[in-house]
């Protein structure tokens, strides 16, 4: 199935960034991370239950660089009302209480469909940038 006809079949949302929001690690000029972080996310939420600086660290670990409170919690907020993701306040170990996000049913559907979605798309682009590479002079 080419990639166009998976995507029309689905309804999208896209993150709306500001143009001052940046993040370190992968070049952020690319965009690559703030167009897939809802992605990103939920993988990482669907492995474990966190807080937002969980999530921060668990993405950076992943190497796909550092995202701010200020792009990620947005995010978050969009996927909750979405109801893709929960969010419950739990008591913090020896400070103040924490938000920890968890996966919902919902979010674990839209993240088989995304990533069957992404894989067709990083096939057709790998597929591309071969040939690209196969016509260097």
């Amino acid at each position: 199935m080419p990639v166009a006809d998976f995507y029309e079949s689905r309804p999208v949302s896209l993150p709306n960034y500001g143009e001052s929001e940046t993040m370190t690690g992968i070049d952020p000029s690319h965009g690559w991370l703030r167009g897939t972080l809802e992605l990103a996310v939920s993988a990482v939420l669907a492995e474990d239950d966190l807080h937002g600086y969980g999530l921060i660290q668990r993405i950076a670990e992943a190497g796909l660089g550092t995202v701010r409170g200020s792009v990620l919690y947005p995010v978050l907020g969009r996927m909750e009302n979405e109801g893709l993701i929960e969010a419950q306040w739990t008591a913090g170990q020896g400070g103040p209480g924490r938000k920890v996000y968890r996966l919902t049913e919902a979010g674990h559907s839209r993240l088989r469909d995304e990533a069957a979605g992404w894989a067709l798309f990083a096939s057709s682009m790998s597929a591309l940038l071969t040939r690209v590479e196969g016509t260097k002079k």
